[in-house]
């Protein structure tokens, strides 16, 4: 990148452009791509370079020719089901998760014509550091290294930033060995990431990098602090709730009860889960009261929704999370337009990579990295 001009980038499975929105306004977006139409809409809906950029379609039908110029970084948010805990974990085999090897072959044609992007950033559940016992993660480093790229991986979760418990795994991959300032370990190395380094067969521990990147300031809000006032938003029935605090374990009630007696008013989030007691499956409401929601999901159907619970001395209520909290868990502005249907908001909201993560990720270690990759350009 020459100091005079403004980053460049690629976006893959790019969905409502929330990787672009955390690389802010200083960046030049010079590609971006997805395959779903509802994500499509509401990228198109959001940015008004839309049309001179964005392409709606398979990753596998694209070539290097339709990338223009020469990026600065590559980021990719391939699908995540086959490597998330929650789904069957087929690994990069699987249907879905396979669309990295799409984008992966644009990287390597790129790579031929002399166009690699210096910079690349692969963004993914923490299931990926150890889908089918670690070998899903190493056949990804294989692919960086065979293409000339040295890498590591960062653990980071939005509950840092924003009020949702939202893990996921960034591998950053760079062309250029980076120098010793943008190197260390840090908090962002999590048990996870250090044995899923330690299992790599040898020549790709020679090219892992310990990537530095300090804490962000400590989180000041919770929950309850990006919720509609109660009097905006409609509420579940009483039988509802009163049917999913039959759902709860004597556990979950148990705490619920404490911290209202402690409390007074208190607000949680709430999913339902099918757990197995005593040999049955049995469908369970969960309340988590740390001044957290939970992971954000697709709303896929009824158990995958996300419920806001609120309890005080006049009783338990509950009701669905709305399009707009989801918004601003994930860190997107208040003028982000999101799609007219709640169920196709969520679908993208779910989706996404929460803003501030990539905002921090991109201040603290990418611009860096291509600050240092044009001093060195600078000096040859």
């Amino acid at each position: 990148m020459s100091r005079n001009l403004r980053p460049t980038f690629y976006e893959f499975f790019a969905g409502g452009g929330m990787a672009r929105l955390g690389l802010g306004e200083g960046w030049d977006c010079l590609f971006a791509n997805d395959f779903d139409p509802v994500k499509a809409a509401a990228y198109r809906a959001n940015f008004s370079d839309a049309e001179a950029h964005f392409r709606q379609g398979d990753v596998w039908k694209l070539e290097a020719a339709d990338l223009p110029g020469r990026a600065d970084l590559a980021w990719a948010s391939s699908p995540c089901q086959d490597f998330s805990l929650a789904g069957a974990r087929a690994g990069l085999a699987g249907g879905r998760s396979s669309a990295f090897f799409g984008f992966w072959r644009l990287m390597q044609a790129l790579n031929q014509e002399g166009r690699a992007p210096g910079v690349i950033v692969i963004e993914n559940v923490v299931g990926l550091l150890t889908s089918h016992g670690g070998a899903d993660f190493t056949a990804l480093c294989e692919a960086l290294a065979a293409e000339g790229y040295h890498f590591g991986a960062l653990e980071m979760d939005a509950a840092r930033f924003t009020p949702q418990s939202r893990p996921r795994v960034f591998v950053v991959a760079v062309r250029q060995p980076p120098g010793a300032a943008l190197r260390g370990e840090g908090v962002f190395h999590s048990r996870a990431v250090r044995e899923a380094a330690a299992r790599l067969p040898r020549p790709l521990q020679d090219r892992w990098v310990w990537w530095r990147l300090e804490a962000p300031p400590a989180r000041n809000t919770d929950l309850a602090a990006l919720l509609e006032t109660d009097e905006a938003v409609p509420w579940r029935s009483a039988r509802q709730t009163e049917a999913l605090a039959a759902q709860m374990s004597p556990l979950h009630r148990q705490r619920l009860e404490a911290a209202v007696a402690a409390q007074g008013r208190v607000v949680g989030a709430a999913y339902r889960r099918i757990r197995v007691e005593a040999g049955v499956r049995v469908q369970r409401a969960e309340v988590r009261l740390d001044g957290l929601a939970g992971c954000l999901r697709t709303p896929a159907g009824g158990s995958s929704k996300q419920l806001v619970v609120v309890a005080g001395p006049a009783g338990l209520r509950s009701r669905l999370i709305t399009p707009r909290e989801g918004a601003r868990l994930m860190g997107l502005p208040e003028t982000y337009a999101l799609p007219a249907s709640a169920h196709q908001a969520l679908h993208v909201i779910g989706d996404g990579v929460a803003v501030p993560v990539v905002d921090w990720l991109a201040r603290g270690l990418l611009e860096p990295l291509l600050a240092e990759g044009s001093a060195v350009l600078a000096a040859e």
